[in-house]
């Protein structure tokens, strides 16, 4: 009886994983817009900053860091702002790069941000006129939207700024919210100087965020159309916070600003909905800071503009969505890194992740972000470009350095919806995916792992390179790092993986009490590959993973092959055993050496986003079968080697 409520169980979990969408409405449920409308915290009333001239206000809230963020912005007094040229744009167009736009725009974001930051520090004025004319140097830019965006928001599906449209999107949101805070702090002494200045502020503002959010319902993150079968990701929890902090600083109608507060609930419901209900972030850590950490940025401002009305850290899908992080995290700044995401913690914010905690009363969270601020202080310069985020992480900061909570890392952690598994024992960590190919940042890596031996990646997922053109285009599965033969899987039949929803595993299970993760890969397969099934699993054991590939096949076609990806030292002169040194870190993979061929590939890295991360090459493994079989049993152990 019990084995069959647990098939029962299984099954429904696999079938609820390929459904996914949920309709959840969490904000929608929390309140109408009547009730918005009756919330509302008006004339900016709901700030928690000081206000430009509470000169003692802001000493505080700057602390000892005041000085040193009035002497970066110094180094920008009587900056040259830097134009970005018609070809700049183009050059998407012309070879997929997006940085020579993308670098001279952000550069002046840089700029722009320190400066308004120096200025709310000092107080003095000696920053304005540099901050007039960057405030005019963005009023005259056609567009404040990244090229590779406007190629793909625009109608005329071109690079160039369109001057007959507005586009909502990252960039363009991230600036507006950058320039509504300058607005409201600093409208005071630019009229002083000339109120042409801030009207002309307000105008663009107007023209290019409030309006179009409001008018438009045809930019995908908005989700105002939304099929159930649709992909949502960071995007639209990002452009909502940007969204209803523009409209929270700007709007003093509460007519319209309740109008803008509850589009932004549908939409962000609609996100949630789209969540799976474990609260695991597909996109991977890297993203979880603009995905999640946008949310709380969001759900923050919620709360403050309604009076507290609508609050939903309760929630305990709020809670799992932060509590990832903390899982996902291996060890010595090292995460798992499925899909686009890096293997390195460099760009989590711990401040973020603290604050996150507090308010979803995490102790884990917190945890996680004292140990990380002890072992990697927290360090200058600030990224102020999301001032709202950053000023209220400087809010924090004496309640993170006073807390003595601790970080402890479960053992054993299972996301069912999205089929993520994460097991510890004794020196190893693994984490092994099911899933589908068609996740947010999807790579084709339906039944892959990530081995870390000492919390140091053994073996890998190498991540995503620079983003160019090819990278978000039908051409993305022509990269080699999407590929499902540069990731721990195999090659069936001469057959990878492909791209798709419907290609996925099918019949997961997990065992805590063996370690052990097993899926069927077969349907993450083309037809070509002409398999009746192939059970990969995975069981953590006595400090080795042993990798286990159980298969029926319909044809023999081609050798199957199967591939493990490493970086380090690697050495293939004796039979039957792989030796790989990573970092004074040993490991051995033992094959059968009457079963398999083996081959090393090495992939010189040219790219520094994947340089910085594994130094100059990767390494690829590959096992070839010497006789194909229709039936069979492969089994390959990856063991720590004690010094």
């Amino acid at each position: 009886m019990k084995k069959t409520v647990f098939t029962i169980c299984l099954l429904f979990m696999v079938l609820l994983s390929s459904w996914g969408y949920e309709q959840r409405n969490l904000l929608q449920n929390a309140a109408s817009e009547a009730l918005i409308r009756n919330s509302l915290v008006m004339k900016q009333a709901w700030v928690p900053f000081p206000k430009y001239a509470d000169r003692a206000d802001w000493d505080q809230l700057f602390g000892k860091e005041k000085e040193a963020i009035i002497v970066a912005g110094s180094k920008f007094l009587d900056y040259h702002w830097q134009v970005i040229r018609a070809t700049d744009y183009l050059e998407y167009e012309r070879s997929g790069s997006r940085n020579s736009m993308q670098d001279t725009y952000n550069q002046n974001i840089k700029v722009f941000s320190h400066l308004l930051v120096a200025e709310l520090a000092e107080g003095k004025g000696r920053f304005i006129d540099d901050l007039i004319n960057g405030v005019m140097f963005f009023c005259e830019m056609t567009s404040w939207a990244e090229s590779a965006h406007l190629f793909g928001a625009q109608k005329s599906k071109r690079a160039m700024p369109d001057y007959r449209e507005d586009i909502l999107e990252l960039r363009q949101g991230d600036v507006s919210q950058m320039l509504a805070w300058t607005y409201y702090f600093l409208k005071k002494p630019f009229d002083k100087i000339d109120p042409m200045i801030t009207s002309r502020l307000r105008y663009e503002l107007q023209k290019r965020e409030l309006t179009p959010f409001l008018k438009r319902n045809d930019f995908w993150w908005m989700a105002r159309n939304y099929k159930q079968d649709g992909l949502l990701n960071n995007w639209t929890p990002w452009c909502n916070a940007n969204a209803l902090l523009c409209f929270m600083l700007l709007e003093d109608n509460p007519d319209v600003l309740a109008k803008a507060v509850y589009l932004s609930m549908q939409s962000v419901d609609q996100y949630l909905n789209y969540v799976k209900g474990d609260g695991a972030c597909e996109e991977g850590p890297t993203y979880w800071g603009h995905a999640v950490g946008k949310l709380y940025e969001y759900l923050t401002a919620l709360s403050l503009i309604t009076g507290d009305k609508v609050n939903i850290f309760h929630s305990p899908l709020i809670k799992k969505m932060g509590e990832y992080i903390t899982a996902s995290y291996i060890g010595d700044e090292w995460v798992v890194n499925f899909a686009d995401a890096s293997a390195k913690a460099g760009e989590l914010n711990t401040m973020l992740i603290y604050r996150y905690g507090v308010s979803v009363n995490s102790p884990t969270m917190r945890g996680m972000a004292v140990m990380r601020a002890k072992a990697h202080p927290l360090t200058r310069p600030w990224t102020w470009l999301d001032l709202y985020q950053e000023l209220g992480n400087l809010t924090y900061r004496p309640l993170l350095d006073s807390d003595v909570a601790s970080y402890q890392p479960e053992n054993f952690v299972w996301y069912p919806e999205t089929q993520f598994c994460y097991m510890r024992n004794g020196h190893m960590f693994l984490a092994a995916k099911g899933g589908h190919n068609n996740e947010s940042h999807n790579h084709n890596d339906v039944g892959s792992f990530i081995l870390a031996i000492d919390n140091l990646p053994v073996m890998i997922d190498v991540g995503v390179g620079t983003y160019t053109r090819k990278t978000f285009s039908r051409e993305r599965y022509s990269i080699w790092t999407m590929q499902s033969n540069y990731h721990n899987l195999p090659i069936i039949n001469g057959q990878p993986e492909v791209f798709g929803a419907s290609y996925k595993a099918g019949k997961v299970s997990v065992d805590k009490k063996q370690c052990l993760f097993t899926a069927d890969i077969a349907q993450a397969y083309p037809a070509g590959a002409a398999i009746d099934a192939w059970l990969r699993s995975y069981q953590l054991k006595n400090n080795s993973l042993i990798v286990t590939d159980d298969f029926t096949l319909k044809e023999k076609k081609a050798a199957n092959q199967l591939n493990f990806m490493t970086w380090g030292e690697v050495d293939t002169s004796k039979k039957g055993r792989i030796r790989i040194r990573v970092n004074g870190v040993s490991a051995v993979l033992n094959y059968d050496d009457a079963t398999f061929t083996p081959a090393i590939e090495k992939i010189d890295l040219t790219d520094p986003r994947l340089s910085k991360v594994w130094g100059d090459a990767v390494y690829r493994i590959t096992l070839t079968a010497k006789e194909q079989t229709l039936k069979g049993t492969y089994r390959c152990t990856i063991s720590r080697e004690n010094h």
